[in-house]
């Protein structure tokens, strides 16, 4: 290895806690397992801030575990050019300063362009590609996360199969998840996370859910499909750490957690509904029954995203299984209310092969180098 360099991560929010928690972890495994001298810059410390309770969103140079904090960088700032790497997240750009500091450089650093995850058999070709930026020429480099041997990879800390396993085998201990949360569960009670974005209309599955002859808790985050529940409850929503119940559905409005603590909380569960990206990849990592809703795109181009993964997720399953997993991810993504009503019995019935295809599915996963190691070897071989 080079040892340590510096980082400059700079990260634009537009999927609230999405974009900052995939920063935020990147920046800590590069810091804490890398032991690499890591800057995070990012426009909504604030929300960082939220997900990440140690930072003081109020200090004109918050620190924490390792990883330093940086509001911005302003449009005149050249400041982020400082550094041997600059990642340049999620295509948000760069300060045209910062360009043009980088480019009269005697030794400009590495810049990367960390792209969103993608299922989608282009990301393959697409991977560790030179991108001159078109005004400097300056030599960029696009690094996409993936699923196949030829991308960069997924976030992964080197414990995390590890605690997951340990989590998952005790009952006690994911009974005292849900404890800190305000849920009490019942042994026969299945425990869902719906965590989706607004205008899904889960009241159709909240109805399917009391409907049934087994219990199911339903975990709902704080502003989390507040319509939704306001109009099944009829204006009783429960606050944080309380919950209602309606036949055999129970919908528990559980705190917002920290991200150190999402993890436990999939873990405690049975079936997740998720969104964005970084919680996509921490429902695989948790090795369960889940179904994704992806960040909403112009012209409905995130569907291609949906159906790209599922094409990998689903590939050599039982058709049945493969059939209800698509309808009800289709449903989800496309917020068809009807459709989620109509799907979900057979998306229900499939659970079981699901919850064994989630098991191989992330074993797979983690036989590959994880995306922070990746990337620091990349830079070096550029160095």
């Amino acid at each position: 290895m080079a040892g340590s360099l510096r980082w400059n991560l700079v990260c634009r929010v537009v999927d609230n806690y999405g974009d900052a928690g995939v920063a935020w972890r990147l920046a800590r495994q590069l810091a804490d397992e890398h032991r690499q001298s890591v800057t995070l810059w990012i426009d909504d410390v604030a929300s960082l801030a939220r997900l990440v309770p140690e930072i003081d969103a109020d200090a004109p140079k918050p620190r924490a575990q390792g990883v330093d904090i940086r509001l911005g960088p302003s449009p005149g700032d050249a400041a982020v050019a400082e550094a041997d790497v600059v990642v340049e997240a999620f295509g948000g750009g760069l300060p045209a300063p910062a360009v043009a500091a980088m480019a009269a450089a005697a030794r400009p650093p590495v810049w990367i362009v960390l792209e969103y995850l993608s299922a989608e058999a282009w990301v393959d070709g697409a991977h560790g590609r030179a991108s001159p930026h078109p005004a400097t020429g300056s030599p960029r480099w696009v690094f996409f996360p993936g699923f196949t041997a030829a991308t960069g990879g997924l976030l992964r800390e080197r414990d995390l199969i590890a605690r997951r396993d340990a989590v998952r085998a005790d009952p006690r201990r994911r009974a005292a998840t849900l404890a800190r949360l305000g849920v009490a569960r019942a042994d026969t009670a299945r425990v869902a996370l719906v965590f989706v974005y607004p205008g899904i209309p889960p009241a159709s599955l909240f109805d399917a859910w009391a409907d049934a002859a087994s219990p199911t808790i339903a975990l709902v985050p704080p502003g989390v499909a507040v319509e939704a529940v306001d109009a099944w409850t009829g204006g009783l929503v429960p606050a944080t750490g309380r919950s209602v119940t309606r036949g055999a559905l129970t919908i528990a409005a559980v705190p917002f957690v920290a991200q150190r603590e999402f993890d436990e909380v999939l873990w405690a569960c049975d079936f997740a509904l998720v969104r964005g990206e970084d919680s996509f990849v921490r429902a695989q990592w948790a090795a369960l029954p889940f179904a994704w809703q992806a960040y909403a795109q112009e012209a409905n181009a995130h569907l291609a995203k949906v159906d790209a993964f599922l094409a990998r997720y689903v590939v050599g399953a039982d058709p049945a299984l493969a059939g209800a997993t698509r309808a009800f991810w289709q449903a989800l993504n496309t917020a068809d209310a009807k459709a989620l009503a109509t799907t979900w019995p057979a998306f229900e019935a499939a659970l079981p092969g699901l919850e064994e295809r989630a098991r191989g599915w992330a074993s797979r996963l983690a036989a590959a180098r994880d995306l922070a190691a990746q990337l620091v070897e990349f830079v070096e071989d550029r160095l």
